[in-house]
């Protein structure tokens, strides 16, 4: 016969593993239960002069807390520079890179092309696609690769506040993701991985099918998309890195590229405050936890287009950075921001 006082107690043991079980990564962290926790992350700098000066704006004079170089690329080396000389404090992590997506601005791997073969073209160059990597890059080669990032970043004398992936690439297959997670544990660094919530995440991965079923004719309010692949597994992958000592989000957001004004010919300010206002819906939709808002601010010059027609999206994003419209709403609502680098100092604090 179970007495008053066990019951008693196992409630109380059941209500604090509920309530462990429930707990955001923000809140294993030390921050308040509630708090809305954010990275403002601008990805990309290193692959052109208007990447670094986009990122540098955004950061100088902007919401933007964080960023990780693409070190293939020939820019990278004056980012570092920057960061040595006139920010040592910047929160600088490397944005694993294995695709050279562009028509003629293109880029090889660091270990050298003889080294990683699966993982080039006939140029000797980085695949221009994900789709490309998962289907003949091996596994070993994806490691070799992405060691010899984050050993050029060393020793460049970067050290690496986070790792995190190129257009996704690393997600896209799981052998991939493992080398990722494997490596990011290795050198202590964290790996930028969403094992919470993943409302904003959700939302995004969704985001492209309901675009296509809407020009289609084929959506309708109140329909339901199934789960995606990658965040049916990521609790369960976001407990390991947790345990491994390194941190985890709770969500990620990554579509911001694709936000753009339904008026015909922005300007580029009302292309860059439509986002801005966008990030402060957002922010207002996001569940309690901490989450990673990526962008890719760029200032861009003429030289740009030569690279990729998304200069108007990136100067947008580099714009709403700076927005005082979301400045003014991140402090009036309590909204945390932060980096990888304190991330990572209360992950060390936890038990």
């Amino acid at each position: 016969m179970i007495t008053n006082t066990l019951k008693t107690i196992l409630l109380l043991l059941a209500t604090a593993f509920i309530s462990q079980a429930q707990q955001t990564y923000a809140e294993k962290l030390g921050w308040p239960k509630g708090a809305k926790v954010v990275i403002f992350h601008v990805d990309d700098p290193g692959m052109s002069y208007s990447s670094n000066q986009g990122t540098i704006k955004s950061v100088e004079q902007g919401v933007a807390t964080s960023c990780s170089i693409m070190f293939p690329c020939s820019w990278s080396a004056s980012f570092v520079n920057y960061i040595q000389k006139s920010n040592p404090n910047l929160d600088a992590g490397v944005h694993l890179t294995l695709t050279s997506e562009w028509r003629d601005y293109r880029w090889g791997p660091v270990a050298g092309f003889q080294n990683v073969p699966s993982l080039v073209d006939k140029e000797g160059n980085l695949w221009h696609e994900v789709a490309q990597v998962v289907k003949n890059g091996t596994a070993d080669d994806v490691e070799k690769e992405i060691r010899a990032q984050v050993e050029k970043a060393l020793r460049m004398g970067l050290k690496p506040t986070h790792l995190d992936s190129h257009m996704g690439t690393l997600f896209a297959h799981i052998p991939f993701m493992e080398r990722y997670i494997k490596v990011g544990v290795e050198y202590g660094i964290p790996v930028m991985f969403p094992g919470g919530n993943n409302k904003l995440l959700i939302e995004c991965q969704q985001y492209p099918i309901i675009k296509r079923m809407k020009a289609e004719g084929k959506w309708q309010e109140g329909m339901k998309l199934p789960e995606p692949e990658l965040t049916k597994m990521s609790g369960a992958v976001g407990q390991k890195i947790w345990q491994s000592g390194l941190p985890v989000l709770d969500d990620l957001h990554t579509i911001s590229g694709d936000w753009k004004p339904s008026t015909p010919n922005p300007t580029p300010e009302e292309w860059g405050k439509y986002k801005a206002q966008k990030f402060i819906e957002t922010l207002n939709n996001m569940q309690p936890g901490l989450a990673m808002f990526i962008v890719h601010s760029s200032d861009v010059t003429d030289a740009f287009k030569h690279i990729s027609a998304s200069g108007g999206s990136r100067y947008a994003d580099m714009l709403s950075m700076m927005n005082p419209e979301l400045k003014a709403y991140i402090q009036s609502q309590g909204v945390i921001l932060t980096t990888w680098r304190e991330v990572m100092e209360r992950r060390k604090k936890v038990k």
